[in-house]
């Protein structure tokens, strides 16, 4: 696996008011985390493990999650908590769940969405921090050039979840990108 992961669950992400479930996914165990009101973060399990706390978002999270990987699930329903976050994040995160399941945008086509071409870093920063990999789909922002670039939960995901979405477009071993 690319260890060049910045979603690793750590002590920090575990809190009182926090709903936890484990999820098994054909890249090892992920954690869900979420507040009374919807996701707030997916996780990777690498060292440090957490018993189950789960609730309705959780739960209803391991579904879809379990439907997405096996070519079932094109859309997400499960409700997302990002309370706290600014208001641009949640700008992009939202313009995110607006890419179509098995089609890419590069950044810049992100900062046009976003009505400011001048902000493809900002997009950027902001797609990089996304705390719900796959429910708000940033991995299907490529660069321009049509090259991968960082992923949360690691570059070897994205090109699988990408591959998983269009097989005939991303195939692993021959990655072409297109819009």
């Amino acid at each position: 696996m690319d260890r060049k992961i910045s979603s690793l669950l750590t002590e920090s992400d575990i809190k009182p008011d926090v709903y936890v479930q484990n999820i098994g996914t054909p890249y090892g165990t992920w954690i869900v985390g979420a507040s009374a009101t919807g996701i707030r973060w997916i996780k990777i399990v690498d060292t440090y493990h957490i018993t189950d706390k789960p609730n309705e978002h959780t739960q209803h999270a391991a579904a879809e999650l379990t439907q997405y990987f096996a070519g079932k699930l094109k859309r997400f329903s499960v409700k997302t908590d990002l309370e706290g976050y600014t208001e641009f994040s949640v700008r992009v995160w939202q313009a995110l769940t607006e890419i179509p399941y098995g089609k890419t945008i590069s950044y810049a086509q992100m900062a046009n969405i976003l009505g400011d071409p001048k902000c493809i870093r900002a997009a950027a920063t902001a797609n990089g921090r996304n705390p719900i990999p796959i429910i708000i789909p940033c991995h299907r922002v490529i660069s321009s050039d049509g090259s991968l670039t960082g992923f949360a939960l690691g570059l070897d995901v994205k090109k699988h979840l990408l591959s998983l979405e269009n097989p005939q477009k991303y195939v692993d071993h021959q990655m072409t990108f297109g819009f």
